[in-house]
């Protein structure tokens, strides 16, 4: 376990402290709350990524736009200050980002990650805001690892596929809300109310309803 630590747990380990702060104030919602949105946000993006990265071109796509985008070395330690400076303008900007990225890794299932991230969470309309600060970080995470680990895109699919896999074994809420997602981009039709059992499993402890 120690060997393989998953890709979400390490970015989970980075954003503890004040940018989990930092999140929570923009997003208007308490730590609590952010911290167990963040657990079911990063593996439905990440596996999402290693969904789209299964398929070779789908690898070269994301090597290339990481090559092209997220090549400086400390862009995930400034991306990180940037929110932790918490300016207006400099948000937006980056939202801006992470919006245009999470279109390529939803493509027409934007709306849906959105929608149903926020039903399970709680966190309504903002949890488009969450994915949105989350996406270019999870970027400048993985050119991190990608230049680290002197990856091709034939190892970025792997290691991302590795993640993919990783987070349909582990379950939760991150997984149910991904697989809802390409149960919907396939001729399945799963509505939001699984996943509300889910997330009211996950997040509530008991459910309160007689």
């Amino acid at each position: 376990m120690n060997a393989s630590t998953s890709l979400v747990d390490e970015l989970m380990a980075q954003l503890q402290g004040a940018p989990l702060q930092q999140m929570a104030q923009q997003l208007g919602a308490s730590p609590a709350q952010t911290q167990d949105a963040l657990g079911a946000a990063l593996p439905l993006l990440l596996g999402k990524l290693g969904r789209n990265a299964s398929e070779p071109q789908g690898a070269m796509d994301l090597f290339g736009a990481l090559q092209r985008d997220h090549t400086g070395g400390n862009d995930l330690e400034r991306l990180l200050g940037s929110l932790l400076g918490g300016s207006g303008g400099g948000a937006g900007g980056g939202q801006t980002d992470g919006a245009a990225i999470l279109g390529h890794i939803f493509g027409g299932s934007q709306q849906r990650a959105e929608a149903g991230l926020g039903q399970a969470t709680g966190l309504g309309a903002n949890a488009g805001q969450l994915l949105q600060m989350l996406a270019p970080i999870v970027m400048s995470f993985l050119a991190q690892r990608m230049n680290s680990g002197g990856m091709n895109a034939g190892g970025l699919g792997q290691v991302l596929g590795q993640e993919h896999a990783r987070v349909q074994q582990q379950g939760g809420l991150g997984e149910g809300l991904l697989g809802s997602l390409l149960d919907q981009d396939g001729d399945g039709q799963v509505g939001l109310s699984d996943l509300m059992k889910i997330g009211g499993g996950l997040l509530g402890g008991r459910r309160q309803s007689p």
